[in-house]
């Protein structure tokens, strides 16, 4: 989780919302990312897309099914389909997410029938400094 902190205060640097995500195989991270949106003018520039994008590309395999996914927020609809899709063996998880996240709140994707993979979820895994993150961001903006 240190890494994927570590990127959210990479991202809030550059006036991004602090997400962090690292992709762990074999033990040994093999992708970090952080949310960048903004900065590559692309909508699916979450931290999850990147990071998974990334280490699909480290292991040469679209199939994570032996990767872990580290983030430092409840992933969204979006990112939830892409853990799944890409068959991530375990996503640990920070901060929830009431009004934007997709696993424990809203559409609940990885419950739903139609879902071809559920990863084991383990959520509020450095929740504290992973919500103050986002607190601070937001509280710099307004």
């Amino acid at each position: 989780m240190r890494a994927a902190l570590d990127a959210a205060a990479a991202a809030a640097a550059e006036g991004e919302v602090p997400v962090g995500a690292a992709v762990v195989f074999g033990g040994e991270i093999i992708a970090t990312a952080a949310n960048a949106p903004r900065g590559l003018h692309d909508p699916t520039a979450h931290a999850e897309m990147l990071a998974i994008r990334r280490a699909a590309e480290a292991i040469g395999d679209d199939r994570l099914s032996d990767c872990d996914l580290w983030v430092t927020l409840e992933p969204c609809a979006m990112c939830a389909g892409a853990i799944a899709h890409a068959r991530i063996a375990r996503l640990y998880y920070g901060a929830s997410d009431p009004k934007g996240g997709a696993v424990e709140h809203g559409p609940m994707l990885f419950a739903q029938p139609t879902v071809h993979h559920r990863p084991e979820v383990y959520g509020g895994i450095g929740e504290s400094e992973a919500a103050g993150l986002l607190r601070d961001f937001f509280l710099s903006r307004r």
